[in-house]
């Protein structure tokens, strides 16, 4: 955001009496993020065929513990698949609270859409989701109330994950993470996956990670028989404001 140089100067000047006001105010509940990845990963899968990604999302967070947001990322899964989407895009709405001292709740549904994707059944994806988290382990459950990304018949498809997020010191964060997808009426589709992200706050919103991450399946073949679930080292920077 720019300012008029008036503005800028007058902000400075009242900043030496109005530094406590500034200090308690309350964190803009309206956010934006953009990042660059070599590899959309989602549940151990890449949706880009093993290559880069453009993803960008904005949220907002109300006081009360409701939020709303969304989230895009450019895809090749489609197009491989017969169909014609060249970005996913989810939206999102839930609640979290605090039950308990170190331990929230957070339950909501998530839409992934994919604009005339052409396939049959559509790739469109509707879930529900609740995950708690107790100090740093959070436990997640999404279970789809439509089709699963084109599985015929796979309504009621499940993914339980855990995960864990780890404050290194020094704005250094480890996450561990393993999952596991079952795919309803589509046990040959269903597998575990796993992950570990290393991510550095290098300032002014800037997050830079590396992750290794794999799956136990060769069932999800991408063009030149690339095996799209495979173990493989993703590199990533995030920008949020």
């Amino acid at each position: 955001m720019n300012h008029k140089p008036v503005l800028a100067a007058l902000a400075l000047a009242l900043s030496a009496t109005a530094m406590p006001a500034f200090a308690d105010a309350a964190p803009d509940p309206l956010s934006f993020n953009v990042s660059l990845t070599t590899d959309y990963r989602y549940r151990g899968i890449s949706q880009t065929r093993l290559k880069p990604a453009l993803q960008g999302g904005a949220d907002y967070a109300a006081p009360n513990g409701f939020y709303i947001g969304t989230w895009a990322s450019t895809i090749k899964w489609i197009k491989d698949g017969g169909g014609d989407a060249p970005v996913e895009l989810d939206v999102y709405a839930g609640y979290k609270t605090e039950l308990a001292k170190d331990l929230a709740l957070d339950v909501g549904v998530l839409q992934y859409y994919y604009n005339k994707n052409k396939l049959n059944p559509s790739a469109n994806t509707l879930e529900v989701y609740g995950a708690l988290t107790a100090g740093p382990i959070t436990a997640k459950l999404s279970l789809s109330t439509s089709n699963l990304f084109g599985f015929a018949d796979s309504k009621n498809s499940a993914y339980l994950d855990i995960s864990g997020n780890f404050d290194l010191g020094d704005g250094m964060t480890l996450t561990p993470h393993v999952g596991h997808q079952s795919v309803r009426h589509g046990k040959a589709y269903s597998y575990t996956d796993y992950g570990l992200t290393l991510a550095k706050d290098v300032g002014n919103g800037v997050v830079i990670s590396g992750a290794v991450i794999g799956t136990d399946t060769d069932a999800y073949v991408g063009p030149s028989s690339k095996n799209l679930g495979k173990a493989g080292l993703v590199l990533a920077v995030k920008k949020s404001f």
